[in-house]
């Protein structure tokens, strides 16, 4: 489907260049002399790069539609990683490159995010927080906690996150994904 300029929303996708890109600001601009153009904000749905472009006013795209679907993360063989559709029971595999870094934040049994733009699976996107074990960290002693300061901890699906001094192996914590942030002792 092809919009033009004047369609543009923010959160729309659109096509331009052999690149998916969303929309993430835009502005009509007609000034006193010359033809109108828009100035945008545009991200990179692959990569997440942001850059601005500036459009002749009426220039036409194609739109993509952008989808998300739920899924629970079973396993991950090496190569694949392994997925279920909660509704319907059934499976399927993504390549290893396409879940990426965020695989550390994966752990079975778990739901994650998985994002379509039109048919072609785009990106996959886990929990905004997770609760997992630590599995190697220094211990903590007392009067660690008066300084305030951090160590790093390796958990469960081998992250490494700063925690507190307090915290030792076997406990649970939750951390935000998003810049992988020690939250809370769970």
């Amino acid at each position: 489907m092809a919009i033009s300029t004047a369609d543009f929303k923010n959160g729309i996708c659109i096509e331009y260049n052999d690149k998916l890109w969303t929309i993430v600001e835009f502005q009509h601009v007609k000034p006193g002399k010359g033809g109108a153009f828009v100035r945008t904000k545009l991200r990179d749905v692959r990569t997440g790069r942001q850059v601005e472009y500036t459009f002749n006013s009426g220039t036409k795209f194609d739109s993509v539609r952008l989808e998300s679907k739920k899924m629970q993360y079973l396993y991950n063989d090496g190569t694949d990683y392994y997925f279920m559709d909660n509704n319907t029971y059934e499976q399927m595999s993504v390549a290893a490159d396409v879940v990426g870094e965020i695989s550390q934040w994966l752990k079975e049994n778990d739901e994650a995010t998985l994002n379509y733009a039109g048919e072609e699976l785009i990106s996959v996107e886990p929990q905004m927080f997770v609760e997992l074990e630590i599995t190697e960290t220094d211990p903590g002693f007392k009067g660690d906690t008066v300084q305030g300061g951090t160590k790093p901890a390796v958990l469960e699906t081998g992250a490494t996150v700063q925690v507190p001094m307090y915290i030792n192996v076997g406990e649970v914590v939750q951390v935000d994904t998003r810049d992988g942030r020690f939250v809370k002792r769970v």
